[in-house]
């Protein structure tokens, strides 16, 4: 316990930031109070309430860097992709950029979702993750512009690829994958790059004979038409390899 707990010399909000990261990330969200992080500090129980009136002010300050980191990390991932990726290859990038800053910041993580712990008509935290979601968005209709997804609603597609990344965090936070004995970042790779694909520009078939249709009637030849001159023209180019699938 410090010897004057009314005076704080260091930078008393972030410590109990700090403190309270620190705690979720050991024992959940439940585990967190002002005045236990107060007694951490030592300092008196009422110092927190100089910058948390609550402790839903606490988390909500939390899930509001948590966005704001989460943002960061995507920016960079698709700004380390390259302006010559494609959309696909952009959006995979994101989703890699958001399964990693699960692992990276786990309390963040714990408390961004939580709605009931927030006080969720914050202006920083609404704007913190508009702004977020506004850049998966945003590589959805990157993706659409190039082809990709055709026809769909992008918030859809953003519902989809969002769901499909935070379950894969939150099911290796949790537990269940990683008794699948791959490392996380092999699991997440994977799942962004097919999330990639998936949304990537279709491809035309090539189609196909069916072997099991029955064949149709053949129709009868009809008289050889009479050759004529042979046109003079340029020399038949030979075939090229067929393009890499």
């Amino acid at each position: 316990m410090r010897v004057n707990p009314t005076y704080y010399g260091g930078d008393l909000r972030r410590d109990l930031l700090e403190e309270a990261l620190a705690l979720i990330a050991a024992e959940g969200p439940s585990a967190v109070s002002l005045r236990s992080l107060a007694r951490r500090l030592g300092v008196s129980h009422a110092a927190p309430a100089n910058h948390f009136p609550d402790k839903a002010a606490l988390f909500t300050a939390i899930a509001t860097e948590g966005f704001e980191l989460l943002a960061a990390a995507i920016e960079d991932a698709v700004r380390r992709a390259g302006p010559d990726a494609t959309a696909a290859r952009r959006f995979g990038a994101a989703g890699r950029a958001y399964a990693g800053f699960a692992l990276a910041h786990p309390a963040h993580f714990a408390v961004m979702w939580q709605r009931d712990l927030l006080h969720r008509d914050d202006p920083a935290l609404v704007a913190a993750g508009d702004a977020t979601f506004a850049l998966l968005l945003g590589g959805v209709r990157e993706v659409q512009a190039e082809g990709g997804a055709p026809g769909a609603d992008p918030e859809i597609v953003a519902y989809l690829a969002w769901s499909t990344v935070h379950g894969l965090a939150a099911l290796w936070l949790g537990g269940p994958l990683q008794q699948a004995g791959r490392p996380f970042d092999q699991l997440a790779g994977e799942v962004a790059t097919l999330l990639g694909r998936a949304f990537g520009a279709p491809s035309t078939p090539t189609a196909r004979a069916d072997p099991t249709a029955p064949a149709g009637p053949t129709a009868p030849p009809g008289p050889a038409a009479p050759a004529g001159p042979a046109a003079p023209g340029r020399p038949t180019a030979p075939a090229g390899p067929a393009p890499f699938a």
